[in-house]
């Protein structure tokens, strides 16, 4: 008999997928960084003596992938554009998967363009995989 789970039980963490606009090498280990930030601007005090705060503006962290590295250079050619004085920006999405693949929700970030890239570790006596990691600049978060 198959567990499916309950409606309230966590999803692991390591069920999603990546797609990246006009990239086939979305298969990643690891992404990291999905989130928000808003500003805190403090006012007043003057005569009450209570500073109050309210929302500045709002920005997204990075995304940081992740994934064994391999002979395609997609990654390595979409960061050197940049270097190169071309900011190609790309949207893409994280998708949250259940147990059985079937998508659960997603998180849509768009003009994103890569600010790093690198994560090679390299070790004579070691045994692990190269592992190739890209950092995300995002300009705009939605959860779909």
């Amino acid at each position: 008999m198959a567990f499916w789970g309950r409606g309230h039980d966590h999803i692991g963490n390591f069920n999603f997928k990546i797609e990246l606009e006009g990239l086939t090498c979305a298969a990643f280990r690891n992404c990291e960084g999905i989130g928000s930030e808003t500003e805190i601007i403090e006012f007043g005090g003057a005569t009450d003596q209570v500073r109050k705060k309210r929302p500045g503006r709002h920005k997204y962290t990075d995304i940081t992938l992740k994934r064994g590295w391999t002979e395609n250079d997609e990654l390595w050619d979409w960061r050197q554009s940049v270097i190169n004085g071309n900011a190609d920006r790309r949207s893409g999405s994280i998708i949250i998967c259940s147990d059985d693949g079937s998508e659960i929700c997603r998180y849509n970030f768009y003009d994103a363009w890569p600010t790093k890239y690198g994560g090679f570790n390299q070790d004579g006596k070691g045994s692990d995989v190269n592992v190739e990691e890209i950092t995300l600049t995002v300009e705009r978060l939605e959860r779909g």
